[in-house]
C-alpha cells in the first residue's frame, strides 16, 4: 500500500513501548489485597452479568486463599477462553459494571485483572487442570479457530469427542490472534490459549478452507457433527468513489498487519478512520501509536450515538485521537495515485431508522474537503455467505446464520457460533456460544441424560439486572 506522506518510522524499541500492555498483570500482593475487598455476594451479580457465568466470588475467594490453580480451574471450567477474556472483555459493562461497590461510589473489584492473575500461570504454562471424559467414539469438526471455535473444541474434547479444528489462516486464534489491538492481547497470549486447547487433545489443521480445500460433503460425511465458527470476513466497502486508491485500507486488515509485524506497517502522517465502533478505536489508537501525527475519527451520527464503549472512547481521546461527529465521507481524493484527502458532508439526525437510532441525513451544500494521507474504513465486516450457502438446510438472514438455543442450525448436524451468528460481539459471547454448541451436540447424540451438571446458562442479549445491595 503506497502512502504519499508517511509518518516518520519509529524504532522497534519505541513501537514495543507504544504497544505495550495497557493493563499489566497484577503483582501477587496486589492481587491478594484486591481479592480481600470482595464481599462474596450471595447472589453474585458479577456472575449473572458474565455471559459464561463464571463463579466470580468463588475464584476470587480462592485467590484470597492463595489457591491460584484452584481459582484458574473455577474460571476455565466455566470459560475456556478465560485468559483472553480477562484482557479483552469490556468488564466495565459486564462483571465489574455489576459489582455492588458501584452503588456505594467505590471502585468495583478489578475482576478482569484478578482473572488474568489466576489464569496466566496455568494457561501460559500449559498446566492441565480440567477433567476429560473417556473417548465416546464420536468425531466432531470445528470450522474456524477463533474464541467460539476454540471454546467449542475444548468443551467437546472434555465431553469425550475426537475434535478436529480446520483453520484457513496459518495460525490459530482467529479474532484473538489477528483482530484485537496488541496492547490488549498479544500474539503470544492468544497462541498460548490455542495451544492449551491443542494440549487437551484437539487436532488443528491450518491453511485449510472448508468448502474450498476440503469439501463440505467430505466434512459432513466424516464427522458426527460440525461447528461453524468462521467469524466475519473483510471490511465492508464504504461505497464511495476512490476507495480503491492506495492509502485506503480496511480496519480489520490494518489490525491484522499490526498484529503480524507492527514494524512493517506504514501509516500516514494524517490518518482518518471512518466509523466509531470498538474496531475503529483499535485502528485509530494503533495508527497513533505507530507514529501518525494526527488521527481523526469521522462518524456520521453524534457523540451520543457512538457504538464504541466509553472506556474505548476515553482511551482514544487520551491517545490524542480527534473525533468529528455528524460527518460522512463522500469521495476519496487523490494526487499521483495516492490518498490526499476526503471530500465529506455534514449530517443531521432525522427520524429513527430500523436500529432505533436517529437516521443521519446529509445537509445540502455542507460539503468540505478534509486533508489526509491515509483512510482506514471501519464500517463493519462482510458476511462469509459462500460457506453458509453450501450447507444444505442452513438458513441465513442478513448474512447471519440462524440457530436455536443450542446453536443448532436448520441442518441438525451443523451448529454455528460466534460472530457468524451474532454479526459481531465480544470474545466472551463467542466463548459462551461455543460451550452451548458443545452441549447441544452432546444432547443431540447422546440424549439429555448424558449432559453433565456443568452445562452452560441461557443466551442473554444483555446482563441480567440486579437491585442495589445494602451493606
Amino acid at each position: 500500500m503506497g502512502i504519499a506522506n508517511p509518518a516518520i518510522p519509529l524504532s522497534p524499541e519505541q513501537i514495543a513501548k507504544n504497544l505495550a500492555d495497557i493493563a499489566p498483570a497484577m503483582l501477587a500482593e496486589e492481587a491478594y489485597a484486591e481479592a480481600s475487598r470482595c464481599l462474596f455476594c450471595y447472589d453474585a451479580p458479577c456472575t449473572r452479568a458474565c455471559p459464561t457465568s463464571i463463579n466470580v466470588p468463588e475464584f476470587i475467594k480462592r485467590i484470597a486463599a492463595r489457591n491460584i490453580v484452584g481459582a484458574a480451574t473455577t474460571i476455565l471450567d466455566a470459560n475456556l477462553m478465560g485468559a483472553s477474556c480477562a484482557r479483552a472483555c469490556p468488564t466495565e459493562v459486564l462483571c465489574e459494571g455489576a459489582c455492588v461497590y458501584n452503588h456505594e461510589k467505590a471502585p468495583p473489584i478489578q475482576i478482569g485483572r484478578l482473572q488474568r492473575f489466576a489464569t496466566d500461570p496455568v494457561v501460559l504454562s500449559g498446566k492441565m487442570v480440567l477433567s476429560m471424559a473417556p473417548p465416546n467414539g464420536k468425531k466432531v469438526a470445528v470450522v474456524g479457530s477463533g474464541p467460539g471455535g476454540l471454546a467449542a473444541a475444548g468443551e467437546l474434547r472434555r465431553l469425550g469427542y475426537a475434535v478436529t479444528v480446520y483453520e484457513a489462516k496459518d495460525q490459530p486464534g482467529g479474532l484473538n490472534t489477528f483482530g484485537i489491538a496488541p496492547y490488549k492481547l498479544t500474539n503470544a497470549d492468544a497462541l498460548a490459549e490455542a495451544e492449551y486447547v491443542r494440549k487437551m487433545g484437539v487436532e488443528f489443521v491450518l491453511n485449510t478452507r472448508v468448502g474450498k480445500d476440503i469439501s463440505i460433503d467430505k466434512v459432513n460425511d466424516d464427522y458426527a457433527a460440525v461447528v461453524i465458527a468462521i467469524g466475519l470476513g473483510a471490511t465492508a466497502p464504504l461505497g464511495i468513489t476512490g476507495e480503491s486508491i492506495d492509502g485506503v485500507v480496511g480496519a480489520t486488515e490494518f489490525i491484522e498487519q499490526v498484529r503480524r509485524d507492527p514494524a512493517k506497517v506504514t501509516v500516514g502522517k494524517r490518518v482518518v478512520v471512518v466509523g466509531a465502533g470498538n474496531t475503529a478505536i483499535d485502528a485509530a489508537t494503533e495508527a497513533k501509536r505507530l507514529g501518525a501525527d494526527q488521527v481523526t475519527i469521522l462518524y456520521r451520527r453524534s457523540e451520543k450515538e457512538k457504538p464504541c464503549y466509553e472506556y474505548e472512547y476515553m482511551l482514544a481521546k487520551k491517545d490524542g485521537v480527534v473525533f468529528q461527529w455528524l460527518t460522512a465521507p463522500v469521495q476519496v481524493q487523490a494526487q499521483r495515485g495516492a490518498v490526499s484527502g476526503l471530500k465529506c458532508v455534514k449530517m443531521k439526525l432525522g427520524k429513527p431508522d430500523a436500529s432505533g437510532r436517529p437516521a443521519p441525513e446529509p445537509i445540502a451544500g455542507s460539503e468540505f474537503n478534509f486533508a489526509c494521507d491515509m483512510v482506514i474504513k471501519s464500517t463493519g465486516q462482510q458476511k462469509l455467505i459462500e460457506l453458509y450457502r453450501q450447507v444444505k438446510g442452513l438458513v441465513e438472514r442478513g448474512g447471519k446464520v440462524q440457530v436455536n438455543e443450542s446453536m443448532q442450525t436448520g441442518n441438525p448436524k451443523w451448529f454455528a457460533v460466534g460472530d457468524c451468528v451474532s454479526g459481531g460481539k465480544e470474545v466472551v459471547n463467542a466463548a459462551a456460544d461455543g460451550k452451548r454448541a458443545a452441549y447441544g451436540i452432546h444432547r443431540m447424540l447422546f440424549g439429555d441424560a448424558a449432559v453433565p451438571v456443568r452445562k452452560p446458562g441461557p443466551r442473554l442479549e444483555k446482563p441480567a439486572p440486579h437491585p442495589p445491595m445494602p451493606f
